[in-house]
């Protein structure tokens, strides 16, 4: 039947909801030690890019190997988002029970001060939310990728907020519907959300996509710049003038002579060959 087929809607959807329980799997087992969700986040999304856009199969190569590749600064990033949130935590708690112990003026400022907590908690997972897929296809020092976080995330306030609702979801559904689901869990939050950035991205450097002849399309260029982000082989032999292209997404967040100053993004040269051909532009 056509509608089982493997090149059929149904057919490329139920194969990418396999993907996202695989990928639930190997983020889960990579996040055991605590010390390593940043890594496994950052590897999780680069694998979720990679099949929102139809290229690469071999996922458990391609999520290894941006593991690998972003370990350091990944897991720099993670352990002061940890420790940030602890402390909010800390912060929040403590001044909510302060408050309800006070009265008059000082329940007042414990009042004002639980709510620029929470205030601050919302920017904290505002930064949360889009520093480990930025991380995922861009280099930058670990600075500027929590400064181009927060400004992301603030300038695309919508599916920001699309994003939370996914997570919120799923969460919600695990918890209260239908337990069993937990086998998509993040896996499949991280390729929705995706999905979701991906037309961020494309919007943002290319404008509003245009209906033309497969020939002329404007998706096969976008590839081609996504890909020259996101795999190393491709970054290396790129020209610098395609190079300042692909970054010119960011331009508008720092005008800085120095931003994304620094290497590529991953300095690994035994590239898988199955990347290499989606780099070129092929599907798998």
């Amino acid at each position: 039947m056509r509608f089982l087929s493997y090149d059929s809607k149904f057919g490329q959807i139920f194969l990418k909801v396999a993907y996202s329980c695989c990928l639930n799997v190997l983020w889960f087992i990579c996040c055991l030690p605590i010390f390593t969700i940043g890594a496994s986040t950052t590897a999780l999304y680069y694998t979720s890019f990679k099949i929102a856009k139809n290229e690469g199969s071999f996922i458990t190569t391609m999520f290894f190997r941006s593991f690998k590749q972003n370990f350091k600064q990944a897991t720099l990033i993670w352990l002061i988002m940890l420790g940030t949130g602890i402390l909010l935590v800390v912060d929040g708690v403590l001044a909510y029970r302060l408050r309800e112990t006070n009265t008059g003026t000082a329940a007042i400022l414990w009042t004002l001060l639980l709510a620029v907590i929470i205030g601050g908690s919302i920017l904290y997972l505002i930064v949360l939310t889009y520093v480990f897929p930025l991380l995922s296809i861009v280099s930058n020092s670990t600075a500027n990728m929590f400064k181009n976080s927060f400004i992301f995330g603030t300038h695309y306030l919508f599916t920001t907020l699309i994003i939370f609702f996914i997570h919120y979801a799923m969460f919600f559904l695990v918890v209260n519907v239908f337990t069993p689901l937990i086998i998509f869990g993040e896996g499949l939050c991280a390729l929705l959300s995706a999905k979701l950035l991906l037309k961020v991205l494309y919007r943002h450097i290319y404008g509003e996509p245009k209906i033309e002849e497969p020939a002329d399309d404007p998706t096969a260029k976008f590839i081609t710049h996504a890909d020259s982000l996101t795999d190393s082989s491709a970054a290396d032999d790129e020209d610098p003038a395609d190079r300042a292209s692909s970054y010119a997404f960011f331009s508008s967040f720092d005008t800085s002579s120095d931003h994304f100053a620094g290497e590529n993004h991953s300095e690994n040269t035994n590239a898988d060959p199955q990347d290499a051909d989606s780099a070129n532009g092929g599907q798998s």
